[in-house]
């Protein structure tokens, strides 16, 4: 299998706190891998690390190797990583425009400015978002005012607009209702044929239900990483049977 990411011996700190402690991990292609774990366990940290959102705060220091496609993060372009590396974040975080524009603004950035091509991709992404049969008659309306599940999938539509390798996605479902979440599982159950995708989650039923492979986070370490199915019917670690038996956390 091809690895996307290479992670090894990865720390993390944000001034006196160390957050990710030795962290060695695989991500491969076409896979859907979800990061389980109590809060505050470093999870969502280890996602931002994948394309770069931790440079944003400061006080932060990461020692150890990340690799995107053979190539340290570090020597890549943040926008160039970010383009390739695209985010749906916890809330759905449409902007105050069209919902057409909230597709098209990525690639404007990336200088695409013929209509049609414009036209090609909005229509394009909200196809693969499974959203375009519920907003194709009314494009130019805000997209605020799309439900929150439907605000999501356009957020993840505005990712696909920027022709991604892979998509993170930092629990992408926890505000949502179960239909809509039922929704947005079917539509990641897709996109894997397209995109690698990473996954936090509190909710370890959707880990089964969507992931091929699940790393099992705790205090900041990667306590198992495994097989899905593996890893919740045969777990290897104490720890982690503890933990999807519910005995914690």
């Amino acid at each position: 299998m091809t690895s996307v990411f290479k992670i090894e011996n990865v720390n993390l700190s944000y001034g006196e706190k160390h957050v990710l402690k030795d962290v060695n991990i695989d991500i491969y292609k076409n896979k859907v891998t979800a990061f389980i774990g109590p809060s505050g366990c470093g999870k969502s940290t280890l996602l931002r690390c994948l394309n770069r959102m931790n440079d944003l705060i400061d006080g932060c220091k990461i020692t150890g190797s990340i690799k995107y496609k053979n190539e340290e993060i570090n020597s890549i372009n943040p926008m160039i990583l970010r383009t390739n590396v695209g985010m749906v974040f916890q809330n759905p975080n449409p902007f105050p425009m069209s919902i057409f524009d909230n597709i098209a603004y990525g690639p404007r950035c990336q200088g695409i400015k013929n209509k049609k091509e414009l036209n090609d991709i909005v229509i394009d992404s909200l196809k693969k978002a499974a959203i375009y049969d519920e907003v194709k008659d009314r494009l130019k309306d805000s997209a605020l005012s799309l439900s929150g599940g439907q605000q999501q999938r356009l957020c993840i539509a505005r990712a696909i607009a920027m022709h991604p390798d892979v998509i993170l996605m930092d629990e992408p479902t926890s505000a949502l209702d179960p239909i809509a979440t039922l929704k947005i599982e079917e539509l990641i159950d897709e996109l894997k044929n397209d995109y690698t995708i990473i996954i936090v989650t509190h909710n370890m039923q959707q880990a089964t239900r969507i992931s091929d492979y699940t790393a099992f986070f705790m205090l900041g370490e990667i306590i198992e990483y495994n097989l899905t199915e593996e890893l919740f019917k045969n777990p290897r670690q104490k720890k982690t049977e503890d933990y999807i038996t519910g005995r914690f956390g």
